[in-house]
């Protein structure tokens, strides 16, 4: 008996030795994530523009190679590397009510029958009824605006005239980082002659306005809220 308790109370200290040191794992493995530091992912970061040989001489004076854009063009961007304004001037307004409403309601009852040895049930215990009812609303309201200009430059030229356009704007701030980048498909004929065009006219349009610093991470939840919420089941 005096070994068997030994023993038990071996196990007992060797398993509150490693508590902590579980508990510690246990934070260090959720810790790590949050104290790493995540760069924003930059998909629309601008590129160097791709090189296109200059046509060949025609024996004019003036060469749209060598930055001379003809009289009916004026200063729109129309080649690979023109840089371009784009006016943002988004709006989003998103509203959707549901409301649903099911109900059900059953009964049956017996008869026994008045001789036999069935005629003993009481017909009040032979009865059953059922009512199922369900009421659900829900109701979702949604709304972004986002204003400003970010210039970009053409990426790609498509054979039918449209130009792939991309970029970016960084703005380093007294407490971080934000970036607004945008990139889509712009006509030609929607460009104005201020060499600008409106993010409405934009097709394809990948806009993204994203920060790092003291202000986003105090807007988010800490990392063991985090946790919780995940496996949370309420």
């Amino acid at each position: 008996m005096r070994a068997k308790a030994s023993l038990c109370s071996g196990a007992g200290r060797s398993a509150a030795r490693k508590a902590p040191a579980f508990a510690g794992a246990l934070l260090v493995l959720f810790a790590s994530p949050a104290l790493a530091k995540k760069e924003p992912k930059i998909d629309y970061a601008p590129m160097p523009p791709v090189y296109v040989p200059p046509p060949p001489a025609n024996g004019s004076i003036f060469q749209a190679s060598q930055g001379y854009a003809a009289l009916v063009e004026g200063p729109r961007a129309r080649r690979v590397g023109d840089p371009l304004t784009i006016v943002l001037t988004e709006r989003t307004v998103a509203q959707k009510d549901v409301s649903s409403k099911s109900g059900r309601d059953g009964n049956i009852g017996l008869t026994p029958p008045s001789m036999g040895p069935l005629s003993l049930f009481d017909p009040a215990e032979a009865a059953a009824s059922g009512t199922q009812k369900f009421n659900g609303n829900g109701t979702a309201t949604q709304s972004n605006s986002l204003s400003g200009e970010v210039s970009v430059t053409v990426a790609e030229v498509f054979p039918n005239g449209t130009m792939m356009v991309r970029g970016q704007k960084r703005l380093t701030l007294n407490r971080g980082d934000e970036w607004v980048q945008i990139s889509g498909i712009v006509r030609i004929a929607d460009i104005d002659f201020n060499n600008r065009v409106l993010s409405t006219r934009v097709a394809d349009a990948r806009i993204t306005y994203t920060g790092r610093g003291d202000i986003q991470r105090q807007s988010r939840p800490g990392w063991l809220q985090r946790f919780f919420s995940l496996v949370s089941p309420f």
